[in-house]
């Protein structure tokens, strides 16, 4: 059997209400600065919205951004950032053999239309009957074909010139952990050398909003850390893109690159959510990563969104386990399919740091252990998916 090979991240981008790029993210992370959040634009709903920012650093072309909806462009300009932490941005012969694995959500709606179809099935005899006829009717056929993440990955070619394989992934936080673990698992197999892994999210919307609304998901009225939010809790929407570049030892040795942490396992799960199926599934992913897990090295990254009862089922299970625990939501917002890849990329500032991050909420434990150098990230989804990666300094 070929022995599995070290899988580096050798690049990070990262764009959220926090500002551009790791450290620019991980300086208010430090500080523990209160979060920037808003309250008034989608009331009574409470988001992370991006601060202004110009695109045109790392999509120059005019004609390219109006083309894009906001999450893609977003998604494009957090890619490029990766690229260029890696050091591999506007090389063709690194970017013709990098791989890519996007993970996204759909498209924006239209939102005057499905304003009028909601109006409209208030007044009709029979609603399903007048939602299919207007559906037919109204949307444009490509709203949705058009929009999937192959888009973003289509773009992302374009612009940047990735133009190795091309792999994209749909299904909210099941999706970005499934998206990592499969770019990891190529690598350490051999099947690929080097991979740009990631997505983009933007849930400051009111088709976003309205679609969470109708499971009473979304955090309304009053911002609260991720751990405080009551027995209802809910989930505080992001703007947001992560994409990581992943990379054999080998190949980043060879071009002289930094890595910037190592990813060792990834593990992905899928259950029911019956009472007691969230717990079970993180019990099993830290029974197996626990025998590579050193505790007096060691700390948690959460990617719990603050909607229960996931929020309080996975803290359950971390007191368990031990370690410190920091939550990134609080600061960053949550990013569904991109917070996963996200928290990944704080992992890694948190190690080439030494240290954590300021504590906020009754969740976040425990002091920076001595020569910390493993982070435990882990991800909950809203609905469906669990999943958690061991991120190791790369030595």
């Amino acid at each position: 059997m070929t022995a599995r090979r070290e899988v580096w991240i050798t690049g990070v981008g990262l764009l959220t209400c926090l500002g551009e790029g790791l450290e620019s993210v991980w300086s208010h992370l430090e500080r523990g600065d209160p979060p920037p959040y808003d309250d008034k634009s989608f009331a009574p709903y409470v988001v992370h919205p991006l601060a202004p920012m110009s695109f045109d650093k790392q999509i120059p072309k005019k004609s390219d951004q109006r083309q894009m909806e906001t999450w893609q462009r977003v998604g494009v300009y957090t890619a490029g950032l990766a690229l260029s932490d890696a050091g591999i941005a506007g090389k063709p012969d690194l970017l013709d053999h990098t791989d890519m694995i996007v993970d996204a959500g759909g498209g924006e709606r239209d939102i005057a239309v499905d304003t009028a179809i909601l109006s409209g099935m208030r007044k009709v005899a029979e609603p399903a009957a007048f939602l299919n006829e207007r559906l037919m009717r109204d949307l444009r056929p490509t709203l949705f074909l058009a929009q999937l993440p192959n888009l973003l990955a289509g773009n992302i070619s374009l612009v940047h010139g990735v133009v190795g394989s091309s792999r994209t992934f749909m299904g909210e936080e099941g999706a970005g952990v499934d998206a990592v673990r499969v770019a990891q698992a190529r690598i350490a197999a051999g099947q690929s050398e080097l991979t740009l892994v990631g997505g983009s999210y933007h849930g400051p919307r009111w088709d976003v909003l309205f679609s969470f609304e109708l499971t009473n998901s979304a955090l309304k009225g009053k911002f609260a850390p991720v751990w405080d939010r009551g027995p209802q809790g809910g989930i505080a929407f992001a703007t947001m893109g992560a994409f990581l570049v992943l990379e054999s030892r080998e190949h980043a040795q060879a071009r002289g690159a930094r890595p910037r942490g190592r990813i060792s396992e990834v593990y992905s799960d899928r259950n029911l959510r019956k009472p007691g199926d969230i717990e079970a599934s993180l019990r099993r992913q830290f029974a197996a990563v626990a025998p590579r897990v050193e505790h007096a090295h060691a700390a948690v990254i959460s990617g719990a969104s603050g909607l229960e009862p996931a929020t309080s089922a996975e803290l359950s299970v971390l007191k368990e386990f031990g370690l410190p625990v920091r939550n990134a939501g609080t600061y960053i917002g949550h990013g569904v399919d991109t917070q996963f890849a996200a928290n990944i990329g704080i992992a890694s500032a948190v190690l080439e740091h030494g240290k954590l991050f300021a504590p906020a909420g009754s969740g976040d434990s425990g002091a920076t252990p001595a020569s910390l150098s493993q982070v435990v990230v882990t991800s909950v989804g809203n609905w469906r998916g669990e999943g958690l990666a061991l991120v190791t300094r790369a030595e």
